[in-house]
């Protein structure tokens, strides 16, 4: 089973509340947001969103330029289904992030516990080389990954843990970090997850100018 046909058929068999990753209000990537003073005009591309709530939230704020993006078409119907009317405000993007290729360029990247699902070099500096080339020379980075002491599996796949030292590390061919925390998920299922979430600024020292 490759990885679309296996992310079609979770969101084929469980409901919104069923996954772990599942939250009411995404507290932590909106705080995020508007730390990051992110424009209610900017373009704004969520990573692996599927049928996630952030971009109810966003659109409630008034945030106008809104892309999810998910490998599984399942996730992005049950999305566009909840959101009604409101489905048609936003860009849809079937595809792996890997594979992600559109002319536009964004404002802030958001992705969280879609990155931590990388867990080979080639896979994760292919998705550090696709969020830089998609992103604005001033465009921020947000990221919500397991942290050291979190799972080490989830959805029944490997994942990678990240320290803030690695996190940072790993980025910092192109990003620059601005802040991190560390927060506590709690599932649906009434356990604990502990996670990563970090800003990051493009950085210039790559001749850009």
């Amino acid at each position: 089973m490759n990885k679309q046909q296996y992310w079609q058929r979770v969101y084929q068999t469980k409901q919104l509340s069923e996954v772990s990753w599942y939250q009411q209000v995404p507290t932590e990537s909106l705080q995020f947001v508007q730390q990051l003073n992110i424009p209610l005009s900017a373009a704004i591309i969520d990573i692996g969103g599927g049928d996630s709530l952030l971009a109810d939230h966003l659109l409630q704020v008034g945030y106008t330029d809104i892309t999810v993006l998910d490998i599984s078409e399942a996730a992005i119907s049950r999305a566009k289904k909840r959101l009604g009317v409101q489905a048609s405000k936003i860009h849809w993007i079937v595809a792996d992030v890997l594979e992600l290729e559109v002319d536009k360029k964004f404002d802030c990247w958001h992705d969280r516990a879609t990155f931590h699902f990388f867990t080979t070099d080639k896979e994760i500096e292919q998705y550090i080389s696709t969020a830089n080339k998609h992103l604005n020379d001033s465009g921020k980075l947000i990221m919500g990954t397991f942290s050291a002491d979190g799972p080490d599996k989830c959805s029944g796949l490997s994942v990678k843990q990240y320290s803030e030292n690695n996190l940072t590390k790993i980025l910092k061919q192109w990003f620059t970090k601005i802040k991190c925390i560390h927060s506590e998920h709690l599932t649906p299922f009434n356990t604990i997850q502990q996670f990563l979430f970090c800003s990051f600024k493009k950085s210039f020292s790559h001749g850009h100018t």
